[in-house]
């Protein structure tokens, strides 16, 4: 057992997952400060592209392979989707919701993944098996409790106060952003996301075989998306004043974003997919959910709901039987091929031996005669 090699990617993903939870808190901030969503983007992808330049260069720059058109027609695909859709969705969606609501719903991911799958008849239900009920069941279970987070509240849940007293997140998340939150939008928005994220997820393993360097993939794609992005931030906002980065709140959040979940992230999911396949990185969506509820509770003082709460629960219940029902199906098809090859070798041996007694026989015959 290499015990190297899978503690590796696990503690990639872990460090991914404590990641992505500060951006949430660090961005919800950003943009309850008046920081527009598409303006974060943008500046998270131009100070990501920076940021990936020196891994690139230095650790992949005589080893990658070499950059085709088709390539780079698959990053730029990628980029849109895991880029510029994922993104510019999930920060609107996130304006207008909270942190936790927002990594409660990109638990949906292996759900979205396996309906994309089915329809574009990449994966078959198989209903007649355990796993293909077990991932159908998860499925619906996923979306159930989406659906529950987005659109029920429900009672507060009393857990207490945090005795954590951050006085900037007391200053940015005052009635700024309770007047900007939509429960309904956000959760729709952020859902959006999470489809563009399967789409990469589908794109990206493809890529990671073809190209087998995360670093250089990850500056071309977060290249092409700050194009992307910048293009459609100066449409939606056209005043020199919102694209300032004065005010130190917005400078660490965009950073934060760029550096640490972006080039950094990318790039460990990329070689996380590379090392271990789409179906392991998907494993580790709920921890960030946990993350990110008790640093909510804790530094922004965020309210937790009965909807919150059992539509979480739910999502995390599906996102396991539907990893459970993938995993038992992939080793059910590794056992299938694996007694095929078995039947086949079988059945070469029986030809090879009607095949030599006929042929001694040719040989000796001149012989007798």
């Amino acid at each position: 057992m290499d015990v190297v090699g899978d503690l590796l990617p696990f503690l990639a993903m872990v460090l991914v997952q404590f990641g992505f939870a500060g951006m949430n808190i660090t961005s919800k901030l950003a943009m309850d400060s008046g920081m527009k969503p598409l303006v974060l983007v943008s500046y998270r992808q131009i100070f990501a592209t920076i940021a990936m330049v020196p891994f690139a260069y230095f650790f992949e720059w005589k080893t990658r392979p070499k950059i085709t058109k088709a390539l780079l027609l698959q990053i730029f695909i990628c980029s849109l989707t895991g880029v510029t859709g994922n993104q510019v969705f999930y920060f609107i969606g996130l304006e207008n919701s909270t942190p936790t609501i927002g990594c409660a719903l990109t638990n949906i991911l292996p759900a979205v993944t396996f309906i994309l799958a089915v329809v574009l008849r990449q994966e078959s239900v198989g209903l007649k098996k355990i796993s293909g009920q077990a991932k159908l069941l998860g499925t619906i279970i996923c979306v159930g409790g989406a659906m529950l987070l987005s659109f029920y509240h429900g009672a507060i849940i009393n857990v207490g106060e945090s005795s954590i007293h951050w006085k900037y997140a007391d200053e940015m998340g005052s009635s700024n952003s309770a007047s900007k939150s939509n429960f309904i939008l956000g959760p729709l928005l952020i859902m959006f996301s999470s489809v563009c994220w399967a789409i990469w997820f589908t794109l990206q393993a493809n890529v990671s075989d073809k190209f087998p360097a995360p670093y250089t993939s990850t500056l071309l794609m977060c290249f092409m998306g700050s194009i992307e992005c910048v293009v459609i931030g100066l449409f939606a906002n056209h005043k020199p004043s919102e694209w300032s980065l004065h005010a130190p709140g917005r400078l660490v959040a965009a950073l934060y974003a760029g550096v640490v979940c972006s080039a950094l992230a990318f790039s460990l999911t990329s070689w996380s997919i590379q090392k271990k396949g789409a179906l392991y990185v998907s494993v580790f969506s709920p921890l960030l959910l946990v993350i990110v509820a008790v640093l909510s509770w804790a530094l922004l003082r965020e309210k937790l709901y009965v909807g919150t709460a059992v539509g979480s629960v739910m999502i995390v219940a599906g996102l396991y039987a539907v990893l459970w029902g993938k995993e038992k199906e992939m080793k059910l098809k590794a056992i299938e091929a694996i007694e095929a090859w078995k039947e086949g070798g079988k059945e070469e041996k029986g030809d090879l031996e009607l095949q030599l007694p006929a042929n001694s026989n040719g040989r000796n015959a001149p012989a007798a005669s």
